[in-house]
This record gives C-alpha cells, structure tokens and sequence, in this order.
C-alpha cells in the first residue's frame, strides 16, 4: 500500500502535466477508441466500413486477400461502401420493417431512435479504414532503435516526452516510409516544409535521415507550438500546418480542440487533419502499455555509431574499400545519401555526417578518413550536368538522348510526375553524354592522328590517368587544352597521343 502510494506521487506531477499539454476531451472519445481499435485489432489484410464523422459507428469489417493495391481488393472494398450507403439510403426514406441483413446491420450500428434524416446524410459519409495492427507492432519493435536519440532531442528543446510517439502515427517508425504525396522519412516532411530545417536535394535528403530529421520535427513542433498556443492545436498543424490551425481558431473563436474537430468545416480540413489529435492520443496510450494489447515486445537496441563529419569531398567507393563495408551496408546507415552518390556520380559532401557501426570498424572512423590517400580527397563536388527544357521536351525524349531512362531522370530531379516546363534545367545523371553519330566520327578521327579518346570514370584523376598510359599530366593538359586545375567528370573525353 505504502508502495503504491509512493509510486502515485512520483506519477501524478507527470499524469498531471500530460493530461494539461495533451487533454482527453469526452467528445473525442469515441474517435480515440476507433483509432486504438485500427492500431491493435485489425491487421492490413482487413478493415473497417465505417462512419466518416462518428467514429464508433462501425457498419462492418471486411476481409481482403491479395496485396495492398490490387484492383481486387478495390473492389471489395467500393462495393462494400456501396453496399452500406445503399442501406442508409433505404434507412433515410424511412423503412424499418422487412430490412435486409445488410440495412439490419447498418441500422443497428446507430443509436435507437435515430432519425430518417440522420441516416440520409449518413449515406454521404461512408468511409473504409484499413487496418494497421500489424504495422503497429512493427512500429513499436522499431521504437526501441530510435527513442533514445528523439527523447534526447526534445529534452534539448524542452519539448513534452509524450510527443516521442508521433512517429507511430507518421510512420510506424519507419524511416525509410515514403507516401503517395512525396511525404518522406520517419517524421513524413513534405519537401517544401523538410527544407526550412534541413538540406532536401538531389545529393542529400536529409529527410531520410532519423536523426537530422528528428531535429527538424522539434523544431518544427517547437514553432507550431508558439504560433498556435496549444499542443492539440500544435499537433494537428503538423497536419494540417500551423497557419490553417490559426484561421480555423479565428473562424470559430476558439483554442479547444474539440470544438474545432466538431465545427470546423475548412476546405482542406479533410479527415486525415479532423482526426491527426485523436490518432496521436491512441499511439500515446498504447505506447505507455504495449504489453497489454499486443502482449511481450522485444525492442530493437539502438546501434552504436562512429560518426565523422567529412572535411572533403570523398567518393562512395573509397568510404567503401577504406573501411572494408560493401556500398550496401554503408547506403543503408547513411540513408540521406541519393543514388546519385551510391552511383559515383556525386561524392558524399563535404560536412556530412557520415555514419558507421562502431563494431565493423578495426579502428575509430576518423582515423580511416584522416588515412585516405590525396587522391581518394576532393575539395570540389563533382559539377552537375544539366539540360535546359525547351519546348517540345519530354522526359522521354530528353532520356533517349542522353542515353538513360525517364526513371533515372524522375529520381534525379524528384519527379513524381512527367511534367516538366520549358525554360528550366533538368539535372542529368554524372555519367551521361549527348548520343550521336558525330562522336563516333571523331572518335576515329582522333585515331588516325596518331591519338585515341579515353572515357572518364568515376573516381579518375589527372594523376591516375597520366599514370595509366604512361605520360604526363603537362601533356594532358596540352594534348587537351585544359586546365591543370579542371575539375574532370565521369563521361568526359581525354583524348592521349599514341606513339610513334
């Protein structure tokens, strides 16, 4: 008794302070349930027929096979919203007498009495919501790697411990999650917001990265926070965007969370922002139990990393052969590197954190790097080649002529459509060239003068190559008219004199 006394007050400051930053509202409680419901009860292999604006009423839970997308389960899915608002329909025109199995079904998910007119307008707002219990409990396995480094981050910038379960909500903790609206990372930054906190481009998406990431999701918490004033409102932001959270508070003359949830009626205040607060309050109180809805977890440890923030520009390939890790294994703990890196087209940046399991090393990191050759250091970026759009461009044409794939040129330029306007710059891949007959030609030219044209490659140096064939650098520079200080690029053409 004694113990459990004890144990009440040290929690009730800390019950006290969450349920004050994060309340529970009543009138929220149905949606909290519903959301603990689709966290913990259904897997992605089910979901729910339900009610778009009163969560608990949940018409039916379908079963569907196959893969997520397959045009089977879509129409298992539509024909089971037809199904119901079909019943509503009849309901709304007032039968209640003879009703089929499916009108029994959806009549007695309402509350008794509920009015002709309720289920009329009901028939508008039939939604499916799949099922997320199994991608939960991945999500809290997960947890375990990274919760250390994101409580660490929000003491830094006196943020509430509680925000820690937002991932569940964004990712499941995932951090290599990318939806179908380009949102990105284990914290799901849009492009345009992820670049006020962090570098977003073709070389580095630090969106990608849990632990710059985790930065810019306080600071962007700690910003909707001071714009909005409270952390319901704070939360949905993240949603919905602070801004929006303000005019809707303005529109109704009010900070409560719940009353906006009920009222609020703004053009892009979908479902997904309506219900951003009640699925945070679910993940929250799953998260502090586990155990009771999922049974034992076992948490992933986090990794222990050796971290060098790099001085130069050094190659992928030499991080690769100096500290004896495949390219693979280095991709996947440095997750914010592009392909355009992996690739040899970029070098990883000057000033990047550049992570490696501390237990794959046979000594500290930083002494690897500082034992790289002269030559395996760059003090340039290797430059960008680009097209310039003209009009008639399409990605199609413009990758035929450059020898790759439209693919290639949508992840280069992170295209998530083949829209592109005349007038601007499409970065090329590194290692591309305009196709033509012409070069050929002057390749054979070159030949018969007694010279032939060497293809750069990735990793090659003035020096390397003047050692490969046996000649000087002055006579690179010469035979080439070019400069000693030239930065070369893969692709490029050297032509070197034969003898004789």
């Amino acid at each position: 008794m004694i113990k459990a006394f004890f144990l009440l007050a040290v929690l009730l400051p800390y019950l006290n302070a969450s349920a004050a930053n994060f309340p529970r509202p009543a009138s929220l409680e149905p949606a909290v349930e519903f959301w603990i419901k689709v966290y913990t009860e259904i897997p992605t292999s089910a979901g729910y027929i339900h009610d778009a604006r009163s969560l608990n009423v949940i018409y039916d839970t379908i079963e569907l096979p196959g893969q997520p997308g397959d045009a089977g389960r879509q129409r298992l899915i539509s024909d089971a919203r037809d199904r119901v608002a079909s019943a509503l329909n009849t309901l709304g025109d007032g039968k209640r007498t003879n009703l089929a199995i499916t009108e029994q079904k959806v009549l007695s998910a309402w509350p008794q009495n509920t009015s002709s007119n309720t289920f009329a307008a009901a028939a508008k707002n039939v939604r499916f919501q799949l099922g997320q219990s199994n991608r939960f409990k991945d999500g809290l396995i997960r947890s375990g790697q990274w919760k250390p480094y994101i409580r660490q981050t929000l003491r830094a910038h006196n943020l509430p411990a509680e925000l820690e379960v937002l991932p569940h909500v964004e990712s499941s903790f995932n951090p290599a999650a990318y939806s179908k609206v380009a949102a990105a990372g284990m914290w799901q930054f849009m492009p345009a917001t992820a670049r006020q906190f962090m570098r977003v481009d073709h070389v580095v998406d630090e969106r990608m990265d849990p632990y710059a990431a985790t930065e810019g999701a306080a600071k962007l918490l700690k910003r909707n926070y001071g714009i909005t004033g409270t952390w319901p409102l704070a939360l949905t932001g993240y949603n919905h965007g602070a801004g929006g959270m303000v005019r809707a508070s303005k529109v109704l003359g009010t900070r409560d969370i719940a009353v906006i949830v009920e009222r609020y009626r703004g053009r892009a205040f979908g479902f997904a922002s309506r219900n951003f607060y009640t699925s945070f309050l679910a993940a929250l109180e799953i998260d502090n139990d586990p155990e009771r809805f999922f049974g034992p977890i076992k948490f992933d440890r986090p990794t222990r990393y050796d971290v060098v923030t790099l001085q130069e520009f050094i190659s992928a390939d030499n991080m690769a052969q100096s500290t004896g890790i495949s390219l693979d294994e280095l991709r996947l703990h440095n997750p914010s590197l592009r392909a355009i890196v992996w690739s040899g087209e970029k070098h990883i940046p000057q000033g990047y954190a550049f992570r490696v399991p501390a237990t794959r090393l046979a000594q500290p990191l930083a002494r690897t790097v500082a034992d790289l050759s002269s030559d395996a250091r760059h003090t340039l970026q290797q430059p960008d080649l680009e097209h310039r759009i003209a009009s008639g461009d399409s990605l199609s044409t413009i990758a035929r002529k450059y020898g790759t794939s439209v693919s290639r040129l949508m992840t280069l330029n992170g295209l998530h459509n083949h829209k592109i306007r005349s007038g601007k710059n499409l970065i090329l891949p590194g290692n591309t060239r305009p196709v033509s007959a012409n070069a050929s030609l002057a390749a054979r030219a070159a030949a018969s003068q007694g010279s032939f044209e060497y293809t750069i490659r990735k990793g090659d140096s003035l020096w390397s190559i003047a050692r490969r064939f046996k000649v000087s650098q002055k006579q690179l520079v010469s035979w080439n008219d070019i400069s000693s200080k030239k930065y070369l690029q893969p692709g490029q053409k050297l032509k070197i004199a034969t003898a004789g």
